[in-house]
């Protein structure tokens, strides 16, 4: 059996993956839960699972939360408590979907701990790519990605030597402006930018699924997870998202990962690696889907992916600041106090205004995201 640590519960992955042990309690068990305030669904979880901890990342509403729970479930907060649930000694698999940077640290304190991770943080590799990667193997530990499309490329790669890939080729679905103009785009709210036309996805992910900012961050972490040149990571827009992403072999053939859209697919193999398990995810019948479609991703229309690929060959921390810059902006947006062009305006300006350089540790990047996020904000004032 299992023992996991599931940091982002209450999120639409934690959620799922909830799901999952539940379909599976003699394969898994929940040692440690952690979310940022919604202690209303934790108190659900805690009833239901008996974890050992409980981290709330709010402090106010962790006091709220041990008021109410019974006393054999010890309740932590802060980033400190993150990093409790996530270094637990009973802990076999940490499952990180911590949404933004904040989920970073936690990870970084797992892998020292030697914990494997299951991860669907995009920020920890698009941030802190290098320092992260070369723990995982200085520690022995695995890194299974939880995304889709990266979960698609590791599951391609079973029996297969990195060094004869070609090409790695990401699908993205297009979002929900795939076919809006430029013109309209100018005006685009983000309630209708949450309207994504395949995927369930918290708030964050499915604006940076509208701006296609979400695919660039996937090629900064493909770069990391598969140690690929970003110039041999293609992006393909596959509007029925059926292939969840493909790899170029050496000999030209091309292998895919496909099934329907569902992230309780990846989950679940990222927990139950390196074997497959049951599960209730619907079958894929490609009689009824009858058509599969992909074309060029608009960079005109969409300059997000552009910058996340000039930010990852500039290299060092910039991605960092197209990533800090992207968090504040996502917010922005969200509030109604920018617009939709305004986010990959002031992420090339904050770019621009950021000299790069190689960091050595995780205080440099931390750094850096602190300056970036405080830029932004005076820049929109």
């Amino acid at each position: 059996m299992k023992k996991i640590s599931i940091l982002g519960s209450t999120g639409s992955i934690g959620l799922q993956t909830v799901e999952i042990v539940r379909e599976h309690l003699d394969k898994f068990k929940i040692i440690g839960i952690a979310a940022m305030s919604n202690i209303e669904k934790l108190e659900e979880q805690i009833n239901e699972f008996k974890p050992e901890i409980v981290a709330v990342f709010n402090e106010e509403k962790a006091k709220i939360l041990a008021s109410k729970i019974n006393e054999k479930t010890k309740i932590v907060s802060g980033m400190q408590g993150l990093i409790e649930v996530a270094t637990h000694d009973r802990v076999d698999i940490v499952l990180n979907s911590v949404v933004g940077s904040v989920g970073m640290i936690p990870t970084y304190h797992a892998i020292l701990s030697k914990k494997n991770i299951a991860l669907a943080n995009k920020e920890t590799l698009v941030v802190a790519g290098k320092i992260i990667m070369q723990e995982a193997i200085k520690n022995n530990v695995s890194i299974i990605p939880v995304d889709s499309e990266h979960s698609a490329i590791f599951q391609c790669l079973q029996g297969e030597s990195v060094k004869d890939i070609e090409k790695i080729i990401l699908t993205a679905s297009g979002g929900p402006f795939r076919k809006m103009s430029k013109e309209n785009l100018k005006s685009a709210k983000y309630y209708d930018a949450l309207k994504h036309p395949n995927w369930d996805m918290g708030r964050k992910i499915s604006i940076d699924s509208a701006t296609l900012m979400n695919k660039g961050l996937e090629v900064i972490e493909a770069k990391w997870l598969f140690d690929i040149s970003c110039e041999d990571i293609d992006v393909v827009v596959h509007p029925q998202s059926i292939i969840h992403s493909m790899v170029e072999f050496s000999d030209s053939s091309v292998i895919a990962q496909m099934g329907l859209p569902s992230m309780k697919l990846p989950i679940q193999y990222a927990l139950t690696y390196p074997t497959r398990e049951k599960s209730s995810i619907p079958k894929l019948k490609l009689s009824e889907i009858r058509t599969l479609t992909f074309e060029e991703p608009d960079l005109d229309r969409f300059p997000c992916l552009q910058l996340a690929y000039d930010a990852i060959k500039i290299g060092g921390t910039m991605p960092c600041v197209l990533n800090g810059a992207n968090e504040v902006l996502v917010s922005k947006y969200l509030k109604e106090e920018i617009s939709f062009y305004d986010i990959p305006k002031y992420v090339e300006k904050a770019m621009n205004k950021h000299s790069s350089f190689d960091y050595t540790s995780l205080d440099e990047l931390l750094e850096v995201d602190k300056w970036v996020r405080n830029w932004i904000m005076n820049e929109l004032k």
